[in-house]
Formats: structure tokens, C-alpha cells, sequence
């Protein structure tokens, strides 16, 4: 096999046995890779109406066939499992150097299945493979952790880890690799914690075969090109990382703002990229084989309080942690940034449920005695002592450990959760972005931008411009980049890169250069169009897997407030989200019943006819 190296590990932490499966070419190909495999075996292994702490679960870390490869940004895994946050799929993206790493250990995907007896760590070496015991890491901070196992295996391995949050089950604990980067979303990190299993370190020789090198070889160095031009002509994520993106959607009014009560925020000026480069910045800190250097490696000397060294804060942990907490002092937004990462919790939902928290308190339904202290949207310190409180289940934090959803509903107000299946907005208020909203409420893993995120276009006009404002024709958009997203993640890379050159530069936004790059590395010859059946196929096998959880058309809704609540200001002032005449639309276009469930002729299409599965 090309591209892939065909090699799937299995471990069975309740009985300590380690495995090594191999996968059939046609299956590699129909799924692609990452997250094409991982629900394909979880699809096939676990009841959909299990509890997700069970040690039933399967918890799955898939590279796609382009992770480790040179094409740039071809350094993403996925963690895949059942949420403990939603009920329903999670599929948590991450990258760095960790993926790259991983892959070259010679195997494309690790299935954890079981529980551990004691806290464990994984120790992965050029495919040696070492259950060891991790009794002496449970209880430390995620950089804690990868200094000791550094120490303990090798200096040069990679570290993937859950900190205290993952420990205690919060439904909102990521998992985090080389220290800061994080496999956040859905709670994929209380589900590492269920399983006993602390770690996974990894470290590897072993390149990717590829079927035409020097071809590729050839694209990546056009790519490589491209991007660099546009970079000496003036990038904003290069100069700023996303965190100029604050300035752009509070312009057009969805910047989140005090539990999304708002789009615009009068505190803006305060948290923007230039702010964070002129305070803050070391340097930028590219993910590996990455042109584009999006991340920021930052310092925090003063004030006291929020001293702190790490990297970020992204977009959406600002938009998070700051505007829609109130808050509008970057130094205390990228400290809260830090605590997320070392404690190992998930920064756009840790956020969005403060926010929660803080609307709820300032409109007396909850008690101060309950949270104990005085919560207002701008406290800063309020939020730091909440994150620290959350990740370890003290206090008032036992509730925000449970994510917004839970904690709203508990005081009799469910609305207040800005959420999607009971997962937390990030940072566009749909509203004033309506193809966002459909999305939001028909994404398999709940809210979440990274599903299909239709603000390029909408907000940013990437690769071409549609009115935000506007519900025509969302519905195929929003299709459409669902199953895009669903490939980018499978292949491996990063959707930054992905969009703006492995992409047609038009309003089609076929993956053409993808599935060159795709074809050269695996052999398997994909075209644009094949490729974006494999994203459907994966993403029906994902809504599939939902239906038999018992997720329902009821579902795929959003909270009244962006339903029914006009944003107040702004350029998108009156405006909701109009999801009951984008919704059916949505459904036919995917093929789908009235009630959301993928019909038989749809399944047979894509090869997942009911039999088969």
C-alpha cells in the first residue's frame, strides 16, 4: 500500500493485549483515512446506544494517508469515539508535530477498546509496543506529564495526554499533545480517562510510502510556492495567527459577546491580533511542515495574576474566554488560555459554559450562594478560579464540568445553553452568518466550525463571497462543505491550507488539487468527484451511527435565542436564523427523509446498504 501503510493497532487495556490488524485496499480507498476508518470501525464495533464512559467504547486515533506526508499541513489526526458531552460522534481534530510522529511509528490508526485495571500510559515505539503503568502521572498537569514521559522514553517521542479534566470525566476535557496543541471538542478526553489510560507516547522512523514521490514532490513545491507569495504580499494568519479574526466578525456583528446575547463587542479593540502581537508575541509556531504558521508561541509577564508562558490564544478560545465572557484584557484571556491547556479542558466550551453561568447569574436564576462567589460577565479572575474549579470538580465547578446544557437545564432554563446536541457554539454568531446555523444544527458531532465551516465564504469571502445574510442556496453549501470537511479530515491536513490552495478557487469549491495530491501519494486514483463521495459515505455512516443512538430531526434544531431572538446591534440587527425553510431543503439535498434518516437508496449509493452494515 501506498500512502497508507495498511496497519491498524489494537489494544484491549482490560486484558493487556496488544494487536496488530490489517485493512482491505477497497476500504482503505471508500474511507480515505483519520476519520473515514475511525467511524467505519466504530460504526461496525459499538452499540450507538452505549454509554459513552463505558469501557465498551472504542477510543480511536486515526492519521489520514496524506499525516506525515510532504504536502504541506499534512499534520492532523483525528480522535474519534462516542461523546460523553453530545451522545453522539465525536470527532476531536488535532495537530503539531504528534500526528506526523505518530504515523511514522507504521501504523495509521490506534484502537484503545476496554479499561484499564490502573492508570496506564501507551509507549509506541517504531511499532514496539508497551503497555507501562502510569500511576505516578494521574494527578499531574498536562506539561508535567510529557516532561516525565520524555524523560522516561525519549527525549525526541511525541506526547499525547489528558490532564486532571480527563481524569475526573468532565465532559468538556480534551485531549492535548506536544503540550499545547489539543484534540478538544465533545469530551474525547473523559473517555481517554474512563479507559484508565493517561498517555500515548509515540515515536517513529518509518516514512510514508508513496506511489508517485517525486510527482508530489513536484505539487507540494507549487503549493509551497503559492502560499509563499501570498505571505510576502501580506497574510493575516502569518502577522496575526486567527486572532485577527475578532476585528472581522464584530465589523459584520457575530462576534459572541456576553453569551451570544450580542454580535458586537464593545471591549474588541482589546483582544485583537494586533494586541497579542505587540504584548505578548514570541514568535509564530507552525504545526508541522506547515508554510502558513498560524499559531503563536506567547509570554504573559505582568500583571502577576496572569503571568504565564504556552501558546495562543487561538480565535475561538478569544472568543470564548473573552468577548462572550465579557472579558476585554488579552493577558487575561490568553492566561485562561494556558489553564485550559494544562488542565486539559476543551477552551470553547470551558468558555461558553461560564458565559452560561454568568447570564444566569446576573438574571437571578442562579444563586450566589451556588457559585460562590459574585458572578458578573467581565470578572477575570472569576473565570480563571471557574477553570481551575471545573477541571477538578470542586465546587460550583462539579456543575460546569457537565458543559452549559446540563448546568442550564439543572436550574430550569435550558435556553441560556447556547448550544448544538448539547454541544457549545464557537465563535460566529449565526445569526448574522446563516449558513452557520444550518450547519450547527446538522453537524453529526453538534456545534462545532470545524464540521463544515461555511464563514469562509460567508465571512471572509474564501475562496469566493456569499451573503451571510442570506438563506438561498445554504443548503447545498452547507452539504457541500460537510462532506468537503469530512475529506480534509480523513486525508490528514488542515483545512486553513486545504481551502485556499488544494481547492478550485471558485464558487464550485471541488477538491481538485486534493485529490491530485491524494491520487500521487495512495495510488488510488481519486478524482475531485469520487473523493467528495467518499466525504458522503463518511458522513452518512456518521449520521447513521447518530439514528441508531436515537438522535432524531428534533435534534438538529438550535436555541431559541437564535431562532427566535433578533441580534440587538450591528449589521446583522433583527435577524435570526431561519433553520424551519433551510432545514427540509437540507435533507432532500442529502438524500435524506422528512425525519432526517439517510433513505435506503441513498445508502445504497454510497455502498452502506442496511444489510451491509
Amino acid at each position: 500500500m501506498f500512502g497508507w501503510h495498511g496497519k491498524i493497532l489494537r489494544v484491549d487495556l482490560t486484558n493487556e493485549q496488544i494487536s496488530v490488524e490489517t485493512i482491505d485496499p477497497q476500504t482503505a480507498k471508500d474511507f480515505i483515512g483519520g476519520r473515514g476508518w475511525a467511524i467505519k470501525y466504530l460504526y461496525d464495533e459499538v452499540d450507538p446506544a452505549i454509554d459513552p464512559l463505558a469501557a465498551e467504547n472504542l477510543l480511536i486515533f486515526g492519521a489520514g494517508p496524506l499525516t506525515g506526508t510532504p504536502v504541506p499541513t499534512g499534520n492532523r489526526f483525528m480522535v474519534t469515539t462516542k461523546s460523553p458531552l453530545t451522545g453522539a460522534i465525536a470527532c476531536s481534530n488535532s495537530g503539531g508535530v504528534y500526528p506526523t510522529e505518530m504515523k511514522r511509528t507504521g501504523f495509521d490508526m490506534f484502537i484503545f477498546e476496554g479499561r484499564a485495571e490502573r492508570p496506564v500510559y501507551m509507549w509506541i515505539n517504531d511499532g514496539e509496543v508497551e503497555i507501562r503503568p502510569a500511576e505516578h502521572l494521574w494527578g499531574q498537569e498536562v506539561p508535567q506529564t510529557e516532561d516525565i514521559l520524555l524523560e522516561e522514553t525519549d527525549p525526541k517521542a511525541k506526547v499525547a495526554c489528558i490532564g486532571p479534566a480527563g481524569e475526573r470525566l468532565v465532559r468538556i476535557a480534551a485531549i492535548m499533545n506536544d503540550k499545547h496543541r489539543a484534540a478538544a471538542r465533545s469530551g474525547v478526553g473523559a473517555v481517554m480517562g474512563s479507559k484508565n489510560l493517561k498517555a500515548v507516547v509515540v515515536r517513529g522512523s518509518r516514512q510514508v510510502p508513496l506511489a508517485e514521490a517525486e510527482a508530489l514532490r513536484e505539487l507540494c513545491r507549487t503549493v509551497r510556492q503559492e502560499v509563499a507569495a501570498d505571505v510576502k504580499k501580506g497574510s493575516s494568519l502569518r502577522e496575526y495567527g486567527t486572532a485577527y479574526v475578532p476585528i472581522v466578525t464584530n465589523e459584520i456583528g457575530i462576534l459572541p459577546t456576553r453569551n451570544f446575547q450580542t454580535g458586537v463587542f464593545e471591549g474588541v479593540d482589546g483582544i485583537t491580533g494586533v494586541v497579542l502581537t505587540e504584548k505578548y508575541l514570541i514568535r509564530p509556531k507552525p504545526c508541522h511542515g506547515c508554510p502558513i504558521a498560524c499559531g503563536r508561541l506567547t509570554v504573559v509577564k505582568e500583571p502577576e495574576l496572569f503571568r504565564g508562558e504556552g501558546e495562543g490564544p487561538e480565535y475561538e478560545t478569544i472568543a470564548s474566554l473573552g468577548s462572550a465572557c465579557g472579558l476585554d484584557d488579552m493577558a487575561a484571556i490568553t492566561k485562561a488560555n494556558y489553564l485550559c491547556n494544562e488542565l486539559g479542558l476543551d477552551t470553547i466550551s470551558t468558555g461558553v459554559t461560564i458565559a452560561c453561568a454568568m447570564e444566569m447569574a446576573e438574571k437571578g436564576i442562579l444563586p450566589e450562594e451556588d457559585v460562590g462567589m459574585a458572578l458578573r460577565f467581565g470578572d477575570a479572575e472569576a473565570v480563571l478560579e471557574l477553570i481551575r474549579q471545573t477541571a477538578y470538580q470542586e465546587g460550583f465547578g462539579a456543575l460546569l464540568s457537565e458543559g452549559s446544557y446540563r448546568l442550564a437545564e439543572k436550574y430550569g432554563h435550558p435556553e441560556f445553553s447556547i448550544t448544538a446536541k448539547k454541544q457549545e457554539f464557537p465563535g460566529y454568531d449565526p445569526r448574522g452568518s446563516k449558513g452557520m446555523g444550518l450547519l450547527y444544527a446538522t453537524s453529526n458531532v453538534g456545534a462545532s466550525h470545524m464540521a463544515g465551516d461555511l464563514a469562509y465564504m460567508e465571512v471572509f469571502g474564501v475562496p469566493k463571497k456569499l451573503d451571510p445574510l442570506a438563506i438561498e442556496h445554504k443548503p447545498a453549501y452547507i452539504k457541500h462543505f460537510e462532506d468537503l470537511f469530512t475529506v480534509i479530515d480523513a486525508a490528514g491536513l488542515c483545512v486553513f491550507l486545504s481551502i485556499r490552495y488544494l481547492c478550485d478557487a471558485d464558487y464550485e469549491v471541488m477538491p481538485t488539487r486534493m485529490a491530485e495530491a491524494l491520487s500521487l501519494a495512495t495510488g488510488a486514483d481519486y478524482t475531485a468527484e469520487s473523493l467528495m463521495q467518499a466525504g458522503e459515505r463518511i458522513y452518512n455512516l456518521e449520521r447513521m451511527f447518530l439514528v441508531e443512538a436515537g438522535f432524531t430531526r428534533a435534534d438538529d434544531t438550535l436555541p431559541k435565542r437564535m431562532l427566535e431572538e433578533p441580534l440587538p446591534e450591528g449589521p446583522a440587527k433583527g435577524h435570526v436564523v431561519e433553520l424551519d425553510v433551510m432545514l427540509p431543503e437540507f435533507y432532500q439535498l442529502r438524500g435524506w427523509d422528512e425525519d432526517g434518516v439517510p433513505t435506503d437508496a441513498k445508502l445504497e449509493e454510497l455502498g452502506l446498504a442496511r444489510q451491509s452494515l
